[in-house]
C-alpha cells in the first residue's frame, strides 16, 4: 500500500516528515547505512545525518536499492552535538537497560513526539551496531527509548531499529492530537540552560567532586524530559539567581 493510499483510507497525514532527522552515530557498516536509507524511503523520511565518517561507498548504495537520493542528500557531522544542534528534541534509542537514564518504550516516545508543536524539529538517534550510544551521548537526549523484543535476542539490527521506529511514526501520522503551543528551545540552548543550573548548584555548594557525575546525570534527565522553553529558561535563571543570592 502506498503512502497516498494509506492517507486516502485513514485520513490526512498530520506529520511533516521533513522535521524528523535520523542520526546514525559512528555506524560501522556501510551496508547498514544503505538499509537505513531504504527504511527511510519506504516510510517517507529523508533527513539522514551521520557522524564518525566522511563519505559513503558503493556498499551503502548497493543496499539502498532505490533510495540513493537519501544517501546523496545525507549530511556528515563531527559529533552528535553538532548533528542535533538544529533540533529541539532528541530521542535516543538504546537496546539495553541503563542505570543512569530513565528508559521509556517506543510507544511512549511516540506519544511524547506527537504532543509538541508541529514545527518541532526532532532527532531520532541510533548508536554504533556493537556498542550502542555512550553515556555521554545519551546525556544529550531529551528522552531515551527502547523497542520491545524477546529476551532471547539481545538487540535489533541497526536498520531494523530505525525501520520499526519510522514505521510506527508512519502508522500514527493520521492521529488527531492537540500539541503544546510553545516550541522548545533547541537542544543546544537547552544544554546551555542546564549548564547554568549546574553552575548555580556549584555556587551554592551543592555539587562537589564526589557527587558531580550523579547530580549532572539527574539534572540532565530531569530538564531533558521537560524540553525547556524560553519561558522556562528565564524563570529558572531568575529563581536560581535569587535563591543563591539570598542563601544564609
Amino acid at each position: 500500500m502506498t503512502l497516498d493510499r494509506v492517507f486516502e483510507v485513514r485520513g490526512e497525514d498530520r506529520i511533516d516528515r521533513s522535521r524528523f532527522a535520523v542520526v546514525l552515530v559512528s555506524p560501522e557498516s556501510q551496508e547498514n547505512i544503505g538499509l537505513v536509507a531504504r527504511a527511510m524511503k519506504n516510510t517517507g523520511f529523508s533527513d539522514l545525518r551521520l557522524t564518525g565518517l566522511k563519505e559513503l561507498n558503493e556498499d551503502a548504495f548497493r543496499t539502498a536499492v532505490h533510495s540513493a537520493d537519501i544517501l546523496r542528500q545525507a549530511r556528515f557531522y563531527s559529533d552528535l552535538k553538532e548533528a542535533v544542534s538544529s533540533c529541539h528534541l532528541v530521542f535516543a534509542s538504546t537496546a539495553r537497560r541503563r542505570e543512569k537514564f530513565r528508559v521509556i518504550l517506543l510507544d511512549e516516545a511516540l506519544d511524547i513526539m506527537l504532543r509538541f508543536p508541529l514545527e518541532t524539529r526532532i532527532a531520532l538517534v541510533f548508536g554504533p551496531e556493537r556498542t550502542g550510544l555512550s553515556s555521554e551521548e545519551l546525556e544529550m537526549a531529551n528522552f531515551v527509548y527502547s523497542i520491545p523484543q524477546a529476551s532471547s535476542q539481545p538487540s535489533y539490527n541497526l536498520a531494523a531499529a530505525v525501520l520499526l521506529t519510522l514505521y510506527q511514526l508512519f502508522i500514527r501520522s493520521t492521529e488527531i492530537v492537540n500539541p503544546k503551543e510553545e516550541l522548545p528551545l533547541t537542544r543546544v540552548q537547552q544544554e546551555e540552560c542546564i549548564q547554568v543550573v549546574l553552575m548555580k548548584l556549584r555556587q551554592a555548594g551543592m555539587i562537589n567532586a564526589e557527587n558531580e557525575g550523579h547530580i549532572s546525570n539527574k539534572v540532565h534527565d530531569l530538564f531533558g524530559r521537560m524540553a525547556l522553553t524560553d519561558k522556562d529558561r528565564k524563570f529558572l535563571t531568575a529563581i536560581l539567581t535569587r535563591l543563591i543570592s539570598h542563601k544564609p
